[in-house]
């Protein structure tokens, strides 16, 4: 009796018995390869005593792996429904971007641009100014520079330094997100960071000795748009710290991280400062991201003097930071729904921040009204407290209202709405899992709905004890 382990099929016969049923655009080369990866699992399954697999289930595996290079759903992201009550939620993509900037970047990445071209003239032009157009109306800047985030705006606006100093408050050396420090910023530009102050409190008068003998040159001021310091603490005012530095004819640079372009006041919040009014108390430039509360893709923008804007353009490592067609596509069409008066309703972040809990309410009772009654033994409407996250205004919650399914087993429920599609993230606490709807999309509430009773129908529920 032979002991001889069965064979997988040669990568010659599992070609033969694919190649019919491929396309004729499919390359030999890009075939040939899947099959081998197929005939390479096929001998470790053999390897591990399974029985062999007919050579047409492996020429549909070779297939189905093909068509799914291609497949939008298995290339891209997974698509979330966001249910945790964070609105700019970093781990699952920060906010959705409006619906303008999604229609722009697919005709932008779709197609041909005049992105650095004369049409008048034929020939090489300035690169597309949409976007800077915009934040000079917004912002009342006079002129104004998009990168590929803050951080690499900011770096650029320190760049100015040289090799010279740059003063900043002790208690502004904060970690902005991904290990990244501001000391390490400033030093990473050749520049000399000075410490002024102290952790708890900086006056303006702080600043007078590194700029009256001139070792500072910049004064940099970052807004602590990721945490917030209470008690025994003091922050000079900003027009105080502009009026020193340029007395001393140095330069002041206030990085804002979040940058809201709307009064965060108006919706119950904590007030932020906006890119207009630091302009207004006299820095020279003022940073901030285009992914935040802004509520775009993506981009660091700079705003300010047009002097200093300008020898940040002839930096060399403004040409390596530089966004592409797609974002800056994206950017202005975010931009101009502000300056359209449309931002709370068709900015997503925004539209989501002005949510009232009543508008929530009533959602949440319509997809409990819409559920099987099994269900709805399950599924109550509750009160919650949204935030804004993503580094922004630390602290601060809205009031809001979602969905409890309470009992044993919500880490389990809660496994199973990920594992949906799309994926459904809510949050667990005190053996209940909580959705809140501020962050889902009204267009999204079906599919909620559809999510939980697919999750509360589960042989494995985990409500069962």
């Amino acid at each position: 009796m032979s002991t001889d382990r069965p064979r997988p099929p040669s990568v010659e016969r599992l070609l033969a018995a694919v190649r019919p049923a491929l396309s004729d655009g499919a390359a030999p080369d890009a075939v040939a390869a899947v099959a081998r990866d197929v005939v390479a699992g096929e001998r470790a399954r053999l390897a591990a005593g399974e029985d062999p697999t007919a050579v047409d289930a492996l020429a549909d595996d070779i297939r189905e792996r093909l068509d799914a290079f291609t497949d939008p759903s298995e290339s891209g992201l997974t698509t979330v429904i966001n249910a945790t009550g964070v609105i700019l939620h970093t781990n699952l993509g920060r906010a959705p971007w409006p619906k303008a900037a999604i229609e722009a970047a697919t005709r932008a990445a779709g197609a041909y641009s005049l992105l650095e071209f004369d049409r008048d003239a034929g020939r090489r032009g300035p690169r597309f100014r949409a976007v800077e157009d915009h934040l000079i109306a917004l912002t009342g800047a006079e002129d104004a520079l998009v990168t590929v985030n803050n951080a690499a705006a900011l770096v650029l606006a320190v760049g100015l330094a040289g090799k010279h100093g740059v003063a900043v408050s002790r208690g502004e050396l904060v970690e902005i997100g991904g290990g990244v420090r501001i000391p390490e910023i400033v030093r990473r530009t050749g520049a000399r960071l000075i410490e002024v102050g102290t952790t708890n409190r900086t006056r303006a008068s702080d600043f007078e000795a590194p700029l009256a003998d001139g070792r500072a040159t910049v004064v940099l001021r970052v807004h602590p748009s990721n945490f917030a310091q209470t008690g025994f603490v003091e922050t000079p005012q900003p027009i105080e710290v502009a009026r020193l530095a340029h007395e001393h004819g140095a330069i002041v640079i206030d990085d804002l991280g979040s940058g809201a372009l709307l009064e965060t006041a108006a919706f119950g919040l904590a007030h932020e400062p906006t890119p207009s009014e630091r302009l207004g108390a006299s820095a020279d430039l003022v940073t901030f991201s285009g992914d935040k509360l802004v509520g775009g893709p993506q981009a660091g923008l700079i705003v300010g003097r047009a002097d200093l804007i300008a020898k940040i353009r002839k930096d060399p490592l403004a040409r390596a930071v530089r966004p592409e067609k797609v974002t800056l596509a994206a950017l202005a069409a975010t931009l101009g729904l502000y300056r359209a008066g449309r931002a709370t309703t068709d900015i997503p972040v925004w539209r989501m921040i002005a949510a009232t809990a009543e508008d929530l309410g009533r959602r949440a009772d319509a997809i409990v009204a819409a559920l099987p009654a099994a269900a709805r033994e399950r599924v109550s409407v509750t009160e919650l407290e949204s935030a804004v996250g993503g580094g922004s205004l630390p602290g601060q919650t809205l009031e809001s209202v979602g969905l409890v399914v309470a009992g044993p087993g919500a880490d389990s429920l809660a496994g199973r709405l990920r594992a949906d599609d799309p994926a459904v993230v809510g949050r667990v606490d005190s053996r209940a899992v909580l959705l809140d709807l501020r962050t889902v999309d009204p267009s999204d509430d079906a599919a909620l709905r559809d999510a939980l009773v697919r999750a509360l129908a589960s042989p494995r529920d985990g409500l069962r004890g």
